[in-house]
């Protein structure tokens, strides 16, 4: 599946269950699961340490989460580079986007085939006013990482593709930025009233 000897990053929205297809496929091989929701930096600690126990056959760290925080992915950096003798990484996620630049570029990328399926938000892109999007940013405001990364997808594919609005350059910038803005720990009531507050003035300047 891989062309790097270090391993690599698959890309799945079922992470327990490829977790384990990994395990069983290649017995006997040892393999080291770490999932989480959020991979923290002690977590990257901890698949460190167990990287450098010493194995006589190659030994597999599985490191699947929905979200991995950047510290940690600074803290796996290095050993992604040069790992120790007989150690493979494979790193599990939902999205491409989880990963830094720096880390996709040190390992294999293999992405699944699955059709995403989005249910229809309970919000009007093309009719917002103030009162629904302060509703709508209350009913959303504790969501872990990868929910609020979800909610922006989400969001996005409503307005494309349920509504068809036709987004100005501003709109999609909105969305990328959002993202990047998840990833890096924002409050993520801002970041969502950021996002649709390009749609509440997109109505009022079509009055």
């Amino acid at each position: 599946m891989f062309t790097s000897e270090r391993g690599g990053i698959i890309i799945t929205s079922e992470i327990e269950e490829k977790a384990k297809e990994i395990i069983e496929s290649r017995h006997p091989l040892r393999c080291v699961p770490f999932l989480r929701d959020d991979f923290k930096i002690e977590d990257a600690k901890e698949a460190i340490a167990e990287a450098y126990k010493s194995e006589e056959s190659t030994k597999i760290l599985i490191l699947g989460a929905k979200s991995f925080t950047i510290p940690a992915q600074n803290a796996l950096l290095k050993i992604l580079e040069e790992p120790p003798r007989n150690i493979l990484f494979l790193l599990l996620a939902p999205n491409k986007s989880t990963f830094l630049p720096t880390v996709r570029s040190r390992l294999s990328l293999h992405q699944e085939h699955i059709q995403k399926v989005y249910e229809t938000l309970n919000i009007s892109l093309k009719t917002l006013d103030l009162s629904a999007l302060f509703a709508f940013v209350k009913e959303h405001d504790r969501l872990k990482k990868h929910e609020a990364k979800a909610l922006i997808e989400g969001l996005m594919y409503q307005a494309i593709h349920i509504e068809q609005l036709s987004l100005s350059e501003a709109q999609l910038e909105g969305f990328e930025k959002a993202l990047r803005l998840i990833e890096l720990n924002s409050r993520f009531q801002s970041v969502l009233v950021m996002v649709l507050m390009n749609f509440l003035r997109e109505v009022k300047r079509g009055r």
